[in-house]
C-alpha cells in the first residue's frame, strides 16, 4: 500500500513538471507579464522600415561647371595652348587682358606712344601712332573715360607653331569727348557713356621667357 502511494506521488510530480514546462508559470503579482507577438500564418509580412536615404527622392546629377569665360568653339585652341604651356591660366589671362585693354585705351587717348610700344606689336602700334599724329595735326585732344568693363570673353584661340593667339571680345562703357585746339568740346559728352564693343587679339611666343602678351590686332565687335 505504501509502495503504491509513493508511486502515485511520483507520477503526480512528473505530470506537474510537464505541465509547468509547457504552460509556464503564472506571473507573480509584482512581475509584469511578458508579451510575445503572435505569429499568424495568414498575416502579411512586415517590411523593415527603410533608411532615410532610401525614402529621400533621388538627387539630380550635378550640372557641369560653367566654362571659365570662353565659348565652346574656342575650347580646342585653349586646350592646345594649355598643353603647350602648363603655366597658362585662363582666369589670370582674362584679368591681364582687361588690364591691357584699359592701359592701351588710356595711352592712346593721351597720346603716349612710349607706353603703346610696350603693349602692342609693330603693326598695331603703327596704327595708333598714325591716328595720334593725325589728331595732333588737327589740334584735337581726347578727354575720354573708361567707366567700366562689362565683359571680357575669349572669342577665339589658336596655337600656330609656338605662337599662341587669343581673341577677346570686350564690352565696355566709355565716356568720350573730343576737344579742339581751344579746348572746346566738338564731339561727345562726359555725362553720357556709350557702349563700346571691341575684338582684340593678343599673342605670345610660348618659348619666350617674357610672360607678357602683346596686342597684335584690333577690330570692332
Amino acid at each position: 500500500m505504501i509502495v503504491q502511494i509513493v508511486i502515485l506521488a511520483m507520477v503526480a510530480a512528473f505530470l506537474g513538471l510537464r505541465l509547468y514546462s509547457v504552460l509556464g508559470r503564472r506571473a507573480e503579482h509584482d512581475e509584469p507579464p511578458i508579451n510575445r507577438p503572435v505569429h499568424r500564418p495568414d498575416a502579411p509580412a512586415q517590411r523593415t522600415p527603410a533608411r532615410a536615404e532610401e525614402l529621400a527622392p533621388p538627387r539630380a546629377a550635378p550640372s557641369a561647371p560653367a566654362r571659365p569665360g570662353f565659348p565652346v568653339e574656342a575650347e580646342t585652341g585653349v586646350r592646345a595652348i594649355v598643353a603647350a604651356d602648363r603655366r597658362f591660366d585662363i582666369s589670370a589671362f582674362l584679368d591681364g587682358a582687361k588690364g591691357a585693354y584699359a592701359m592701351v585705351l588710356e595711352a592712346y587717348w593721351r597720346g603716349d606712344k612710349e607706353e603703346l610700344a610696350q603693349l602692342c606689336d609693330k603693326d598695331v602700334y603703327d596704327g595708333f601712332v598714325a591716328a595720334i599724329d593725325a589728331r595732333t595735326a588737327a589740334g584735337e585732344t581726347l578727354d575720354n573715360r573708361l567707366i567700366r568693363i562689362e565683359e571680357a570673353v575669349i572669342d577665339h584661340a589658336e596655337l600656330d607653331g609656338t605662337t599662341a593667339r587669343i581673341r577677346v571680345r570686350f564690352t565696355a562703357d566709355v565716356a568720350s569727348v573730343t576737344r579742339d585746339a581751344e579746348g572746346q568740346v566738338i564731339a561727345g559728352s562726359l555725362d553720357d557713356a556709350i557702349e563700346s564693343r571691341d575684338l582684340w587679339t593678343f599673342s605670345r611666343n610660348l618659348t619666350s621667357r617674357e610672360p607678357d602678351w602683346l596686342l597684335d590686332e584690333t577690330d570692332e565687335g
